[in-house]
């Protein structure tokens, strides 16, 4: 599954460095503010070298972000990860949040081969 979500960061956290069985990792998070009716702050993980690409961006920049929700479960609970794999500056008049495509608005269906006529009797 591939989103993307638009925003303004509010918040960068510290970067976070380890090492596992595959080697080292690191990791950074942050915030963004969606600019929606009803603004909501939502925190995103980056992992390795787009954790560089992160810091190309400061606070209050707008930026565009492609996401993978995953969740998984630990203990009887179940945590969610919003993890950004590509940053880049957002579009002047995006809105946060808001999908590329226009879907057809209800009513308007391409009827282009339908023709109504006065002998048309059906009930329904």
């Amino acid at each position: 599954m591939s989103l993307e979500v638009t925003g303004k960061i509010v918040q960068v956290m510290d970067e976070v460095n380890g090492t596992s069985a595959r080697g080292n990792w690191k990791k950074q998070e942050f915030v963004i503010e969606t600019a929606e009716q009803y603004p909501k702050k939502i925190c995103l993980s980056v992992w390795g070298d787009k954790v560089e690409a992160l810091k190309q961006f400061k606070p209050g920049a707008n930026v565009t972000a492609s996401i993978n929700l995953e969740s998984r479960e630990f203990n009887g609970r179940w945590y969610t990860d919003v993890r950004a794999w590509r940053l880049q500056a957002a579009v002047e008049g995006a809105e946060g949040g808001q999908f590329e495509a226009h879907p057809q608005e209800f009513g308007q269906e391409n009827n282009e081969n339908y023709t109504a006529t006065e002998a048309d009797d059906l009930p329904f």
